[in-house]
């Protein structure tokens, strides 16, 4: 699934070849017929090398760099010069007949070629760049006709149909990726529970059952070797928040991953997508708040993470019960230079382009309050 596209490329290079011979077999027969038979063989020469050329292009080495897009851009060029090569070459007669224009029906591969490489965009753009040449050549010899008019709408339909095909086959080879990747997580963290359950889980549970019954400086090892097991727990049951294929995690399932015994984490069902860089400063914004009620409230001290989609904006609360900050004590604390709050909370979030709020008082506790616009978080 590492070039979903393939199969489509191949059945242009398929159509390119079919319809090149048939034209340039029209072409020869006819010869004597144009007004100048040197010119519409050097035309049918230059798609015959372009055709191998595109042929080559587009089927480029597998650890080579991968520019079908630009080679499209450039079919579509060469596709419109070898159209508006008809005037020229062929005759008065030609032009007021049924005499098909140079290219033919080998002038829809590079729209087809850019609906393959771009999408729906792409499509439309090159069907429109080919029947705008159609259009100017036919009107060189006459008004137009029903019949011409038909070939402008299958021109449309055709680029619209494969490149929303091609949109199709991304996706889903996408969503392939992500999910082989999930399975393949889910087998590993199966693989190293086994393997954990019966060493360092057993240990942490041990550790965290015998601190609890001697209390004191053992109680305070007991809390955090039981934090640490429930962390861990977490980390083999669901893992990390992935990375997707365009960069981006679910916030609310990293955030989960902080959840212990005594910090407990409240999130949508559904994913908050952001770009991973943006996931990850917000981890730490929410681990230094964490940290903070270690250090000033207690290591066993409960605390209680919020995560709530706004539409516009991401909201993380980050709450505790201690004793609360003294008004004053954030801006004592940066004048003495611990920039723990200043620089590590409130510059990550200031990056981000949102804002950080600090709710507290004496004996009431205290709530951090970040704020991500999503617009700027994806941006």
């Amino acid at each position: 699934m590492d070039r979903p596209l393939e199969p489509l490329w191949r059945g242009l290079l398929v159509y390119r070849v079919l319809t090149l011979v048939s034209t340039s077999v029209f072409v020869l027969v006819s010869l004597r017929e144009y007004a100048h038979p040197l010119g519409a063989g050097l035309v049918v020469a230059v798609m015959v090398v372009w055709t191998i050329v595109t042929g080559f292009a587009y089927f480029p080495r597998r650890d080579g760099p991968d520019r079908r897009g630009t080679v499209a851009a450039v079919d579509l060029v060469v596709t419109a010069g070898v159209m508006l090569t008809t005037p020229v070459v062929q005759s008065p007669a030609q032009l007021a007949g049924d005499t098909p224009l140079m290219g033919s029906i080998w002038t829809p591969g590079a729209a087809l070629a850019l609906a393959i490489a771009f999408g729906l965009r792409g499509g439309l753009v090159g069907a429109l760049v080919v029947a705008a040449a159609l259009v100017a050549v036919t009107l060189t010899s006459g008004p137009m006709t029903l019949v011409d008019l038909a070939d402008v709408q299958l021109l449309v339909l055709a680029g619209l149909t494969v490149g929303f095909c091609s949109g199709v086959l991304r996706r889903s080879a996408e969503r392939v990726r992500a999910a082989v990747a999930e399975q393949a997580a889910a087998t590993e963290r199966e693989r190293l529970a086994r393997s954990i359950h019966d060493g360092v889980l057993q240990v942490l549970a041990h550790v965290r059952r015998r601190g609890a019954e001697l209390g004191g400086g053992a109680g305070e090892l007991g809390t955090l070797a039981g934090e640490q097991e429930v962390a861990l727990r977490t980390l083999l049951t669901s893992g990390t928040a992935a990375v997707d294929g365009g960069g981006r995690r679910d916030l609310a399932a990293a955030l989960r991953t902080l959840a212990s015994t005594r910090v407990s984490v409240s999130a949508p069902a559904h994913p908050l997508d952001l770009p991973a860089r943006v996931v990850d400063d917000l981890l730490g914004v929410v681990g230094a708040a964490l940290a903070n009620t270690a250090v000033h409230v207690g290591v066993d001290a409960p605390a209680w993470v919020f995560v709530e989609d706004l539409g516009d904006e991401v909201e993380i609360s980050v709450r505790d019960e201690g004793p609360g900050i003294p008004d004053g004590r954030l801006a004592e604390a940066e004048a003495q230079g611990r920039l723990g709050v200043a620089a590590s909370m409130r510059g990550r979030v200031r990056d981000l382009g949102g804002t950080i709020a600090c709710d507290t008082a004496v004996d009431r506790g205290t709530e951090w309050i970040i704020r991500v616009p999503r617009e700027v978080a994806t941006a």
